[in-house]
This record gives structure tokens, sequence and C-alpha cells, in this order.
């Protein structure tokens, strides 16, 4: 309350009587970012054609939002270790919004088997849990070690992944 309260240049009390409680100040930077969220990786990849094209947009802007987030990375995955342990509103919260990343992810896995952009036998579920793997460890690597090169790695990865899905020839055809 106190940094947010100099950040506004208000005083702790009007912050306070703003938002009422610690509680209702986090839920609601969290709700903040799940908009924020759906503008810069959601709702671009909305005009991509489904399937494939699709996922890719999604990992694309994903990485974006990881790298150059204004929150020292995603701030979904910067709030996780903080909430992962004990139940409330706040883990509800930011479980809701992970969740729904994973799921449209998901929903572009089945959309590639169903155009039969991926194999029939492809585990949406397995796919997705790779991919967001992929994230993870390009938060951890640009955040935490800073590496330079942690961009590359990550989209060189995410193509290996899709490879071994694709029929022959199908994941270098589609743009």
């Amino acid at each position: 309350m106190g940094s947010l309260a100099e950040a506004m240049k208000m005083s702790k009390s009007g912050v306070f009587s703003h938002f009422g409680s610690q509680l209702n100040l986090q839920l609601a930077v969290l709700k903040k970012y799940h908009c924020e969220f759906d503008k810069q990786v959601f709702q671009p990849s909305m005009f991509v054609r489904p399937g494939l094209s699709r996922l890719r947009s999604l990992f694309s802007y994903s990485v974006q939002a990881v790298v150059f987030g204004k929150f020292a990375g995603c701030f979904y995955i910067s709030c996780a270790a903080e909430y992962d342990n004990g139940p409330g509103p706040i883990r509800n919260e930011l479980v809701n919004g992970v969740l729904r990343w994973r799921r449209a992810m998901e929903l572009c896995v089945w959309q590639a088997i169903d155009l039969d952009q991926l194999q029939a036998d492809t585990d949406p579920e397995q796919l997705v849990f790779d991919i967001y793997a992929l994230i993870l460890a390009l938060q951890h690597d640009t955040c935490l070690l800073e590496k330079t090169n942690s961009i590359t790695r990550a989209k060189e990865a995410f193509e290996r992944i899709l490879e071994q899905h694709c029929p022959e020839k199908v994941c270098t055809s589609v743009p």
C-alpha cells in the first residue's frame, strides 16, 4: 500500500479507502493484468487462422509478454511462487488466468488436430504442458539469469516440439 500510495501521490489511507483492503487491491491488480494480457496475447491471436497458425501466434505473443512485460516478465509467472501453496482468492484468480491461457493453447492444438496439421494421436494436454514449460524456462532465463539468447532458444524448442507431432511436411508449410 505504501509503494502504491507514494507512486499515486496519495496517502496510504486514501489508497486504503479506495480499495478497502490489501486483498481487494491485489485482486484489482490481477484483474487489470487479465485485461492487459487479453490485449497483448489473446486478442491479436484471434485474427490468425485457427490451428497451428494461431498456436504459433499465441506462443509468439506469450514470448513477448514474458520478455518485454512491464511486470518483470509475465505477471502470472512472477506471482506463482508467492501464491502457489495456500488457498485464497488471490491464488484462485491467478489460477484462473493461467488456466485460461493454457486452455487457449489447448484449443489451438485441438483445432490443428481437426485440420490435420497435427497427428491424430497428439495429446493436447501434454503438448500444452511442454509449450508452457518453455514459457516458464524463458521467464527464468530472461528475468533471473539475464540470458540474451533465450528467445531464440525458446522459439527453436517450440518448433522442435511441434515437429514431433506433425504429419510429414505440415509444420513447415503452415505460416
